[in-house]
């Protein structure tokens, strides 16, 4: 395995973590909103509120250990993309300062309004939508190369099916994540309202969720055949996938295994994401960038190994603490216990 190619993968693990932990964080905003709107809360907040108060803090540490990482191991990444995601981005960053603030009033200073509630929640779709611009620039033919640098033509962007089908998959993933998990959570937590609602939920958003995930192969025929031919290529994976997915779905329909169930998603999402992964390769962005030409010197990217995987090592352990301290502590996940980590 060349340096590149390990580069990358230590950043995709990365950011597949962050798609993971950050879908269950807001899709649960979103419930939680969603659940104050329709007069629920007191069927979901309790359960939402103990899931979110011990993890709100660390979710973006995978995402800034992927831009940095990005940014280190491919440096031109920073031209390509700096320019051309400053709008999307500064979005995203600003919405997620905005998710930060509430929640730290909300669990520290009291703040308890609805309205804030409600946009706390609306961030949750926000985001994922401002970041999967980045996917959909990545295929190609939104960019122009000038002599000033690389231009986003933004009336392209918009007005692309690719586009939008890859943030309509971003937010059918991040409910379907969520609703899963967080039925497993309210199983452990033995609140049986909670379990029906939210699984009604996650079988409500399951069916768009892959119904939009083979929408972006159609469209991506149109747009760039040669990533729809890899795409072909490693059907197998995504075969795989729909396994998992018919698996996750059975076991929510007949109320078994929740757990298992969540797992099985877990799998669903990695085979989906490994046959993305590997039929992009070697393009970072269509046809401007590649791993190969934009890797840093020899000595910064061994380092750069070294120190990601000492990152991993010691990030996994922590969330692998908070999970057994917390969020599944029988004490805790029942309602015995207050704390905030």
């Amino acid at each position: 395995m060349t340096l590149e190619v390990l580069g990358i993968t230590v950043l995709g693990v990365f950011l597949f973590g962050y798609i993971i932990v950050a879908s269950i964080d807001f899709g649960a905003g979103f419930f939680n909103a969603f659940s104050t709107v329709t007069g629920k809360q007191h069927i979901l907040t309790k359960v939402i509120q103990r899931y979110l108060s011990p993890v709100w803090e660390v979710t973006n540490v995978f995402l800034v250990f992927f831009f940095v990482g990005i940014v280190g191991f491919f440096p031109k990444t920073a031209y390509y993309y700096g320019s051309t995601l400053l709008v999307p981005a500064s979005i995203a960053i600003i919405l997620l300062a905005i998710r930060g603030a509430y929640y730290a009033f909300t669990t520290y200073g009291g703040l308890k309004h609805k309205r804030y509630t409600i946009l706390y929640g609306l961030t949750g779709l926000f985001i994922p939508a401002s970041l999967s611009i980045v996917l959909t620039i990545s295929e190609g033919g939104f960019v122009t190369m000038l002599d000033s640098g690389p231009v986003l033509d933004y009336w392209t962007l918009f007005t692309s099916p690719l586009s939008w089908s890859i943030v309509v998959l971003s937010l059918t993933s991040v409910l379907y994540i969520s609703a899963v998990f967080l039925t497993w959570y309210a199983q452990k937590a033995k609140d049986r309202a909670a379990v029906s609602l939210l699984r009604k939920y996650a079988l409500i958003w399951a069916v768009p969720a892959i119904i939009t995930a083979a929408g972006i192969i159609v469209e991506m025929k149109g747009h760039n055949p040669e990533h729809y031919q890899r795409l072909v290529d490693v059907w197998w994976l995504f075969a795989l996938s729909v396994v998992f997915f018919a698996g996750t779905v059975f076991l929510l329909w007949k109320r078994l295994a929740y757990g298992f169930a969540f797992w099985l998603l877990i799998g669903q999402f990695t085979s989906a994401f490994l046959a993305y992964g590997i039929s992009h390769y070697p393009y970072l962005m269509y046809p401007y960038l590649t791993i190969y030409d934009s890797f840093t010197n020899k000595a910064m990217a061994t380092a750069l190994v070294i120190a990601f995987i000492a990152g991993l090592c010691l990030l996994l352990p922590s969330l692998y603490l908070l999970l057994r301290l917390f969020l599944f502590n029988k004490a805790y996940v029942q309602g015995d216990r207050n704390d905030h980590a």
